[in-house]
């Protein structure tokens, strides 16, 4: 009944930095164009949480989104990130199995 491979992922960001993180975030979002394989991926914020974002991604399968991470673009995204994260406090994978807008 698995249609598709789905990750959130909440970032804690260093105190004022989320802007600065979202803005990389959204341009990874951007960068995703070219991956058929990626069906979503979404960058969200609380405003009662200043300093965390989450990711949610949905994928045709984990194999396209590990094979993404090899991408020399998407590493070097990463590696601009990385000093704006303080921690990675959660990461859920999980078998899509549908909903809306998939």
């Amino acid at each position: 009944m698995k249609i598709a491979f789905g990750l959130i992922t909440k970032f804690k960001a260093h105190p004022g930095n989320r802007r600065a993180l979202v803005n990389i975030l959204l341009e990874a979002a951007a960068g995703l164009d070219k991956y058929n394989a990626c069906i979503q991926y979404v960058v969200s914020v609380n405003e009662d949480d200043p300093d965390t974002v989450i990711v949610t991604e949905v994928w045709t399968d984990s194999g396209h989104h590990k094979a993404s991470l090899d991408n020399e673009e998407v590493k070097a995204v990463i590696e601009r990130a990385k000093p704006l994260i303080e921690s990675i406090e959660k990461s859920v994978s999980m078998d899509v199995v549908g909903g809306k807008g998939l």
